[in-house]
C-alpha cells in the first residue's frame, strides 16, 4: 500500500540512484533499434560554481526535452560538462588563499598556483554536478566534460594553431575593457554596467599663440542668441585624469560655431606649463552639437568612442595607466616625453607600439591611482583659471551650495556649505552633478578602465559571415523567433574577438617567441623549437579566454579533433536552450566554430529561456535579499515540484518567469493531488492489468476517460514539439486535476462501491491505465513522483517491466466523440450549476430543484442516465421537465435546453442583490482609483517596475471579480422579473 503521504526527501535520492544503477541515463538507452539520435549540450556551468535559478530553470527544460525523447525512442545523449571559468576559478583561488594567509599567486609562481587550482577543480565540481542529479538532471555522466581535460585542450590548441596559419587569428593593440584588480582583459559580458553619482567638469583648451576667434551660438530660427570672442574652446568630462592622454578635440563638421577654428591647435590645460602639449582640432560625424558645448575631447587608449574616432582620424593614443588602475611611472622624464609627443603633432611619424611607449604623465602625478590623480588634475586646473565658470545661482552648480567642493582621493565630491555669515563668490566653476553609467567588473567591482593594450584577437567578422547565412537560411533558427534579429544585429556590426586573458587558469596562448620577438604558433613547444630553427624560446604567457574554448562544447566534447563515432552520431547536436544574454558570447561562436570546422551548424534550434525574477518582477540579488536557493526549494518542496512550478511558468516569448515560494508549493500540492489520486485507486482495487487495452472497454465513463485522455496525450506532445513548456505543463496538470481526479474518479465512485461486477472490474482497470498514461506524460516535469509511483503501483496489480523513465512515450488509443460528448456534457452541467449555487451565495448544504426546458431525446436520455450524479455532485433534490420556465428562478443554458434553479424560498433575493451591489461599488471604486494612479505618467515613471505591474495585477483581479458580479446581478434580474 502506498503510505499515507508522499515524502519527496525520501523518495527522490533513492529513486535516482536506482537509475543510475540501472545506467538509464547513457546514450543510446531505451532506444528503439535504428533509431534516430537526439543530442543537447548541457550549457557548462562554472566548475566552482552552484546551482542557482537559472540553471535550474535551463536544467529543467533540458531534462524535459531528454527524457521525453528517450520515451520516444531516440538514441538520446545529454552531454554534461563543466566548464573551467577561467577568471572565476583563479579568483576563488585567490581569495581562499588570502583567508587560509597563505603565499599570494604571484609568491607561489604559476606552476605552483596553477597545481592549486587543479586542486580547487578536483574539490569542487562534484557539487554543481551533485546539485544537478538533485534536480532530476538525466545527462549521461558517463562522458562529463571539462574545458580543460585533455582532450578538450587539444581541441582548443588544434583551432588557435589552425585559426592562426589562417591568419584569422593574430595580436593587435587595441583598446579592451581592463579590470585594475585582476590585471586582465574582460569581456562585454563581463562588465556591469551601474547608474552611479558622478559628475562632470566644463574646462578650457586654450587655443594655441593666444588665438581668438567669434563664437556665436543661435536659436532654432537663426537668431544669435550669444556672440563673444573667445580664445580658448571648451569641453566637458566625466573622467579630468584622462585629459593627460588627449589627441585632439573634435566637433562635428556641421557645428558653424567652431568653423573658424578647424584645424587649429589648442593646449591641454595641465601638466608644467613650459611644456604643455598643443593638439588639433579636427571634425568628425562622432561629436553630437546639442550635448554640451559640442566639442568632445578624443583620448583614443580609454575610450571606445574615442578609440573609433582616433583610428578615423590618425590620431595618436596615449596610455595613460598601468596594469593595476595607478597612472604610469615608466619613462623618461615628463618634459623629454612631452616633446616626443609634440614632434607627432609636428609630422613625425610613429608606430602605434612607438606612441605607447611614450609616458605624457606629468612627473609629479606619476604612480598615482587615478582618482588621486584626477584630483590633482582638477584642482591644478582650477587654480590656472582655466575651469569654464558660470553664475553662483547657475541650476547646474546648485549642489554646490553657494562654494566650490573640495575633491578627494576617489574624485568624490566634499560640499562647503556656506557659514551664516559667509558670502560666496559670485561665479563657481562649472561642474555638473549627475547620474552616469560607470562599467565595473561583475566580480572585481571595481570600475573599468578602457586601456589600449596587446591582446590576441580572432578575425570574427569573417567567421561571422557563414554563420550569420545559416540562421538566414534556415539552418539554425531561433525560438522564440524574434531572437533572430538580435542575433543578426550582433553579428552585422561585429568586431575582433579579443581572446587573450592575463590570467595563469586557462589555456596557455601556444605561441613561442625568440629574443627577437618572432612568433613561432605550434602544438607543442617541441613543435615551436622545431619551427624556431632550435632557438630558445618563452611562450606567450596569457591565457584564452573561457569563451573560446567554450565555443568548440558542440564538437569537442564528442572527441574532436579525432574522428570519434561519437562524433559521427551525435553531431550536429539538436536542440540548444540558453539565456539571450550569452546569445553572441556564446551562441553566435559555437556557429562560427562549429561551421568552420565541423562544416555544419551545431544545433539546428536554439530555444531562448526566460530569466528567473523574483515574485515582484525584479532581478535576484544578494543586496536586496530576494534570491531564491534552489537547494532550499526543493528540501522544502521537492525537486518535482520546484521543477514543475518553473516548467509550468516557462512561457515562450516572455523574458521573466516569476519564481517564489507559493510557486513550488503549488507543484508540491499537484504531486499530492496525484499521489493521493493514486492511493485512492489502490484502496478501490485498482491495479495493472496485463495486456489491458482501453479501446475494449464498453461503459461511457471509461470511454470518456481513455477518449480525453487520447486528447491529453496530443496535446502536451505537440507542445513539447513546439517548446511550448508552459502548456505542456498546463495540459497535463489540466487533465491530472481537473478530468481525472475531480471528474473520473468522481464518477466512477458508485461504480467502486456498486454491484455490477463486469463494470467494477472494466472501471478499475481503465483507472489503472488512466494512471500509467498520466504518470507516462508527466514523467519528464516530475520524474521523481512518477517513477515512484510507477513501481509502487505494481504492488497491487501487473509488475512494470521496465523502468518509467525507459517506457514508451503513449499514443492517443481511443477517439469516442460520443462517449467524450456526454460525460462532457455532464461535467459542464454540473460545473455551471455550482458556478450558480457560489454566484447566488446559495448555502452549501442547501439542495435545490432542477427543472428543464426544452429538452430533446438525447438530453433527456442523459439526464435520466447520470441522474443519481447530478443529485449528489450538483446537490439537486428533484429533476422535473416543463415547457417554461418557473418564475423566480435562475437559468443556465446547456446546450439546447435550459436549466432552471429555483430559488423562491432558498435565498432572500432582495438581500443578496444588496450584498452584490455594495461589492460591486467598493470593486468599482477601487479600480478607478488605481487607473487614475496608472494614468498619472509620474507614478509609472517614478514607481519601481513591481510597484506599477503590482497595481495592474490589482486592476485586472479587481475587474475579474466585477465581472462575476455583474453575471450574479444579471441573474439576479432576471429571477425578479
Amino acid at each position: 500500500m502506498l503510505d499515507k503521504t508522499y515524502d519527496a526527501a525520501s523518495v527522490e535520492p533513492r529513486i535516482y540512484e536506482t537509475w543510475e544503477k540501472a545506467e538509464a541515463f547513457k546514450a543510446g538507452a531505451g532506444a528503439k533499434d535504428g533509431a534516430d539520435a537526439f543530442t543537447i549540450v548541457i550549457p557548462p556551468p562554472n566548475v566552482t560554481g552552484s546551482l542557482h535559478m537559472g540553471h535550474a530553470l535551463n536544467n529543467t527544460l533540458q531534462d524535459i526535452l531528454v527524457r521525453w525523447k528517450r520515451m520516444q525512442g531516440y538514441d538520446v545523449l545529454w552531454q554534461p560538462g563543466t566548464d573551467h571559468a577561467g577568471i572565476a576559478t583563479q579568483m576563488v583561488v585567490e581569495r581562499e588563499l588570502a583567508a587560509d594567509n597563505k603565499p599570494s599567486r604571484r609568491d607561489m609562481g604559476r606552476e605552483a598556483f596553477v597545481e592549486r587550482v587543479w586542486e580547487q577543480k578536483r574539490k569542487s565540481e562534484g557539487t554543481i554536478l551533485g546539485q544537478l542529479k538533485r534536480l532530476g538532471a538525466s545527462c549521461d555522466w558517463s562522458r562529463t566534460e571539462f574545458t580543460m581535460s585533455p582532450n578538450l585542450s587539444d581541441a582548443v590548441l588544434k583551432v588557435f594553431v589552425d585559426l592562426y596559419k589562417e591568419g584569422l587569428i593574430y595580436k593587435s593593440k587595441r583598446l579592451v575593457n581592463w579590470d585594475p584588480k585582476f590585471e586582465t582583459a574582460i569581456s562585454d559580458l563581463e562588465v556591469e554596467n551601474i547608474e552611479t553619482d558622478g559628475h562632470m567638469w566644463h574646462f578650457k583648451y586654450p587655443l594655441a599663440g593666444g588665438e581668438t576667434y567669434e563664437y556665436v551660438e543661435k536659436d532654432e530660427d537663426g537668431n544669435v542668441t550669444l556672440r563673444e570672442t573667445r580664445d580658448y574652446i571648451s569641453i566637458a568630462t566625466t573622467r579630468p585624469e584622462t585629459m593627460l592622454g588627449d589627441g585632439a578635440v573634435a566637433v562635428h563638421p556641421g557645428d558653424e560655431r567652431y568653423k573658424p577654428i578647424i584645424g587649429k591647435l589648442c593646449e591641454i590645460p595641465v601638466g608644467p606649463k613650459e611644456h604643455r602639449r598643443l593638439i588639433p582640432i579636427i571634425t568628425d560625424e562622432y561629436p553630437d552639437p546639442d550635448f554640451g558645448s559640442g566639442a568632445v575631447k578624443i583620448t583614443g587608449a580609454h575610450d571606445f568612442n574615442d578609440y573609433q574616432v582616433a583610428l578615423r582620424g590618425k590620431i595618436p593614443m596615449y596610455r595613460l595607466m598601468d596594469t593595476q588602475g595607478a597612472m604610469r611611472a615608466d619613462g623618461a622624464p615628463y618634459s623629454e616625453e612631452a616633446k616626443k609627443a609634440q614632434a607627432i603633432i609636428d609630422g613625425a611619424e610613429m608606430t602605434i607600439n612607438e606612441i605607447d611607449e611614450i609616458n605624457i604623465v606629468p612627473d609629479e602625478l606619476r604612480g598615482l591611482d587615478r582618482f588621486a590623480a584626477r584630483k590633482r588634475v582638477i584642482d591644478q586646473i582650477t587654480a590656472e583659471g582655466l575651469a569654464v565658470m558660470v553664475p553662483a545661482d547657475h541650476p547646474d552648480v546648485a549642489w554646490m551650495k553657494g562654494k566650490a567642493p573640495e575633491w578627494d582621493d576617489k574624485g568624490k565630491a566634499k560640499v562647503q556649505k556656506l557659514g551664516d555669515d559667509e558670502e560666496g563668490p559670485a561665479e563657481l566653476p562649472m561642474v555638473e552633478s549627475k547620474k552616469i553609467m560607470q562599467p565595473f567588473g561583475d566580480r572585481s567591482k571595481v570600475v573599468i578602465e578602457p586601456m589600449l593594450t596587446d591582446q590576441w584577437f580572432v578575425d570574427a567578422k569573417t567567421l561571422a559571415e557563414p554563420a550569420l547565412r545559416a540562421v538566414q537560411d534556415g539552418d539554425t533558427k531561433f525560438v522564440p523567433g524574434n531572437w533572430d534579429k538580435t542575433y543578426y544585429n550582433w553579428l552585422n556590426d561585429i568586431q575582433p574577438w579579443c581572446i587573450s586573458r592575463q590570467l595563469w587558469w586557462g589555456h596557455q596562448i601556444p605561441v613561442w617567441y625568440d629574443e627577437e620577438g618572432n612568433e613561432y604558433c605550434a602544438m607543442s613547444e617541441e613543435e615551436a623549437v622545431e619551427m624556431s630553427g632550435g632557438k630558445t624560446l618563452k611562450r606567450d604567457e596569457d591565457v584564452l579566454d573561457t569563451w573560446f574554448s567554450s565555443a568548440l562544447w558542440p564538437f569537442s566534447t564528442l572527441g574532436w579533433p579525432h574522428q570519434t563515432p561519437e562524433l559521427e552520431r551525435y553531431y550536429k547536436t539538436d536542440v540548444l536552450i540558453t539565456g539571450f544574454d550569452i546569445i553572441f558570447f556564446w551562441v553566435a561562436r559555437m556557429m562560427m566554430q562549429g561551421i568552420h570546422f565541423m562544416k555544419e551548424v551545431p544545433f539546428h534550434t536554439v530555444y531562448i529561456n526566460s530569466i528567473v525574477v523574483d515574485k515582484n518582477g525584479k532581478k535576484m540579488s544578494k543586496s536586496l535579499g530576494n534570491v531564491l536557493d534552489p537547494l532550499d526549494l526543493i528540501a522544502s518542496y521537492g525537486a518535482d515540484a520546484t521543477r514543475y512550478a518553473l516548467a509550468s511558468q516557462e512561457v515562450q516569448g516572455r523574458r521573466t518567469l516569476r519564481m517564489s515560494d507559493q510557486a513550488a508549493e503549488g507543484g508540491q500540492r499537484f504531486a499530492t493531488k496525484l499521489w493521493n489520486a493514486a492511493r485512492f485507486a489502490e484502496m478501490n482495487g485498482c491495479g495493472r492489468v496485463e495486456g489491458f487495452d482501453p479501446s475494449s472497454a464498453s461503459h461511457t465513463l471509461n470511454r470518456w476517460i481513455a477518449t480525453e485522455m487520447g486528447k491529453c496525450i496530443a496535446e502536451v506532445t505537440k507542445a513539447l514539439e513546439d517548446y511550448r513548456f508552459n502548456d505542456a505543463s498546463g495540459g497535463i496538470y489540466r487533465f491530472t486535476w481537473n478530468t481525472f481526479c475531480d471528474w473520473y474518479l468522481e464518477l466512477a465512485k458508485p461504480i467502486f462501491n456498486g454491484d455490477d461486477v463486469a463494470a467494477k472490474a472494466e472501471t478499475r482497470a481503465t483507472a489503472a491505465w488512466a494512471i500509467d498514461e498520466i504518470l507516462k506524460v508527466l514523467h519528464p516535469f516530475m520524474p521523481f513522483l512518477t517513477e515512484e509511483l510507477w513501481e509502487r503501483l505494481g504492488d497491487e496489480g501487473q509488475k512494470a517491466d521496465k523502468l518509467l523513465m525507459l517506457s514508451a512515450w503513449p499514443k492517443p488509443l481511443v477517439s469516442d466523440e460520443t462517449a467524450a460528448g456526454e460525460i462532457n456534457w455532464l461535467v459542464d452541467l454540473i460545473s455551471e450549476i455550482r458556478s450558480v449555487r457560489a454566484e447566488m451565495n446559495i448555502p452549501a448544504g442547501a439542495k435545490v430543484q432542477l427543472v428543464v426546458v426544452g429538452a430533446n431525446d438525447v438530453t433527456k436520455s442523459r439526464i435520466a442516465t447520470h441522474e443519481p450524479a447530478i443529485q449528489r455532485l450538483a446537490r439537486a433534490e428533484d429533476i422535473s421537465t416543463a415547457d417554461t420556465a418557473p418564475a423566480g428562478s435562475a437559468q443556465i443554458i446547456i446546450g439546447e435546453a435550459t436549466i432552471c434553479l429555483p430559488l423562491a424560498g432558498v435565498i432572500d433575493l432582495a438581500a443578496e442583490k444588496a450584498r452584490l451591489s455594495k461589492d460591486a461599488g467598493k470593486l468599482e471604486a477601487d479600480i478607478s482609483k488605481i487607473e487614475k494612479k496608472l494614468s498619472n505618467p509620474k507614478f509609472v515613471e517614478k514607481a519601481p517596475d513591481e510597484v506599477v505591474a503590482g497595481e495592474r495585477e490589482k486592476v485586472a483581479e479587481s475587474k475579474e471579480k466585477l465581472d462575476k458580479i455583474n453575471v450574479a446581478l444579471s441573474r439576479l434580474a432576471e429571477i425578479g422579473q
